[in-house]
């Protein structure tokens, strides 16, 4: 099906009512384009921090990622005469999270729970746990709490 327009088209030449139409729809068309250039402007510039921030980071790494590695793996002092629940709370305090709940999980282990927390924070304070402190994870759930980024997770933990 061939659909054939007149040479001289123009909004003139249409009805009132169809210039009407015509003039809303180009109207919430352009809104739409400025939404969507101003929505994708603002992820653009959220990503450009989030990139100087891990370029930062990787050159913290790089300039002191020797020397650390040299220390070899750090052991709390005070970690043996604290139990494991208060070396767990007080790591994730100083860490900028909160355990919301935690139960003990058998002798020497203790299950806790995080609600809505950075993933790449939760992640970087357990792998502190264990170099610093010799806990290790036996088991571990993880999922998403609804934001981008935040997540809910339960840990068994155990001092070794």
């Amino acid at each position: 099906m061939k659909l054939s327009l007149p040479a001289n088209l123009s909004l003139d030449s249409l009805s009132e009512r169809d210039q009407r139409t015509v003039k809303i729809g180009g109207a919430i068309a352009a809104l739409l384009l400025v939404y969507v250039i101003i929505q994708l402007d603002s992820s653009v510039a959220s990503a450009h921090k989030r990139l100087l921030k891990k370029q930062e980071d990787l050159t913290w790494i790089r300039n002191n990622g020797p020397e650390l590695a040299a220390a070899g793996p750090l052991r709390a002092a005070s970690g043996a005469s604290e139990s494991l629940l208060v070396v767990v709370d007080r790591s994730a305090r100083e860490s900028g999270l909160s355990v919301t709940g935690s139960d003990p999980a058998g002798p020497g282990a203790l299950n806790i729970r995080l609600q809505k927390v950075p993933f790449d924070t939760l992640i970087a304070w357990v792998g502190r746990l264990g170099q610093a402190n010799g806990i290790r994870v036996d088991n571990a759930s993880i999922e998403t709490a609804g934001s981008p980024g935040l997540v809910n997770a339960s840990f068994v933990l155990r001092m070794d």
